[in-house]
């Protein structure tokens, strides 16, 4: 297998730290909020704007339309004395209403306009080019007939009509409202526009002052959110820090705690080894040694001495098992927690002259290893404690599985304990228990009174495994 020069690749880290997952959990629905929030903004508002701004372009052509009536209103009262007593050939009687309407012009680009029926300009002051031209056949930038439909407009009585004519001041095609009336006897279309480029640039401005507004509500709507990450951000990282600092905190009172239990435990081995085995040995040492004086001398009491020896070597050999057992039960392995629990209590009973009792329901190994290590270890010290401090004269330890989980209960009649005293901390041995069920999601309860004390664990049912048998009934023992 060859090897190339490049190192092996190492994946690339697509996990994200705890306080990264912190920031997008707080940051992501502030985000999409701030997002929605904004969207519905710019839509309401957009909405509502141009409901504004039709209503607007709605009054001001309806202005416009009432101008251009009362102009038509005023043509009417200009010629009216004149058609209502011509003849329909009466050319001088033409001549003059032509003049007239010619004369009316107002403002700038406000003028009338006369076209026959046939598409012939008669009268247009202000664009002179397009009289006496017929302007049926001629569309204008939009494709439109203007003409013809102006005529067709005419024919039905009069009306008005919108649509793009070059404006005399500029030359450029804008858009127009123009109101033409019919004179049928002289098939003559009289009419008047004006045009409403000033109307759409007043809409086109207010859409743009719309537009600004939505602009200006979505930047307010931006700093404002990342104002709130920011302050998400600051927080989050003073909390992160802050967590930091206690968890270090913590963390260095656990190691201590634990060099501590380590180094207790070790002084209890220590001194278990000196004080038994070691004066056993040297014991034996000494037996051997005599021994063998006398074998040399030719003494007798050799094998008195030997079997002396033995015996020592043997309380030697239990001390050791007892220390092995003490350190890791071999039965907690092999047979299960009630064993185990009944080896302690019988060595509890024999060791201190307390009246035991031990009520069990056989749990078939059915505890996780780790359950029955943390049952074990709170009964041993448990009952350490009780050995140590409580003066009972009978203690009571019962085990029992049920739908919830395990519970462990240890019962004396000791003179019990304050747990409710400021000048007291819990020792070593409280803390560890405490801590080796809360890590299973347990709990322990101590209830002391100056009748005794109970200790109570209680271990939920994901530690216990799966079993086709149901347990067989409780059995008592005593001790």
């Amino acid at each position: 297998m060859r090897q190339t020069a490049e190192g092996p690749k190492t994946p690339a880290r697509t996990w994200l730290t705890y306080g990264q997952k912190l920031f997008l959990l707080a940051t992501v629905p502030l985000v999409f909020a701030a997002s929605a929030m904004a969207v519905l903004v710019a839509v309401q508002s957009r909405a509502l704007a141009e409901q504004e701004i039709k209503l607007l372009e709605e009054r001001l052509l309806e202005a416009k339309q009432s101008e251009l009536s009362n102009y038509m209103s005023l043509a009417r009262t200009s010629i009216g004395h004149i058609y209502g007593n011509a003849a329909p050939d009466d050319a001088q009687a033409k001549t003059r209403v032509a003049q007239i309407l010619a004369a009316m012009t107002y403002g700038s680009d406000g003028f009338f306009f006369v076209y026959d029926y046939d598409g012939t300009n008669l009268v247009s002051p202000k664009q002179t080019y397009l009289i006496n031209r017929n302007w049926w056949d001629v569309p204008n930038q939009d494709g439109e007939y203007v003409v013809r439909r102006l005529v067709e407009i005419a024919r039905q009585g009069g009306g008005i009509h919108e649509y793009v004519w070059p404006k005399p001041s500029t030359g450029v095609a804008t858009p127009m409202y123009s109101y033409v009336i019919g004179l049928q006897d002289w098939r003559w279309a009289v009419g008047t526009g004006i045009w409403i480029d000033d109307v759409i640039a007043q809409v086109a401005s207010a859409r743009a002052a719309t537009e600004a507004r939505i602009q200006r509500t979505f930047l307010w709507i931006a700093g404002i959110t990342l104002l709130a990450l920011l302050l998400v951000f600051v927080s989050g990282l003073w909390i992160n820090i802050r967590e930091r600092r206690l968890a270090d905190t913590k963390l260095k009172a656990l190691t201590q705690r634990i060099f501590d239990t380590q180094e207790e435990e070790r002084s209890r081995v220590a001194r278990e080894l000196h004080d038994g085995i070691s004066q056993i040995l040297i014991g034996v040492r000494y037996g051997l040694d005599i021994a063998g004086r006398r074998l040399r001398a030719g003494k007798p009491g050799v094998a008195e001495g030997i079997l002396s020896s033995t015996d020592g070597l043997n309380d030697a050999i239990q001390e050791v098992r007892r220390i092995s057992r003490d350190l890791r039960p071999g039965v907690l392995d092999d047979l299960g927690l009630g064993p185990a629990l009944k080896t302690l209590v019988d060595e509890f009973a024999a060791r201190t002259g307390i009246h035991s009792e031990f009520d069990t329901a056989v749990f078939r190994n059915r505890l996780t290893a780790e359950a029955k290590t943390a049952l074990y270890r709170v009964a041993q010290e448990a009952l350490t404690n009780i050995e140590r401090h409580a003066n009972a004269t009978e203690v009571k330890l019962r085990a029992w599985g049920h739908r919830s989980g395990a519970t462990l209960r240890i019962e004396d009649n000791g003179v019990g304990m304050d747990l409710h005293r400021q000048d007291t901390r819990p020792g070593v041995g409280l803390r560890n228990m405490a801590e080796r069920i809360e890590h299973l999601d347990g709990n322990l309860q101590i209830q002391s009174t100056a009748a005794g004390t109970v200790v109570t664990a209680q271990i939920p049912l994901k530690h216990l495994l799966r079993s086709d048998s149901s347990p067989p009934p409780a059995r008592k023992e005593s001790a």
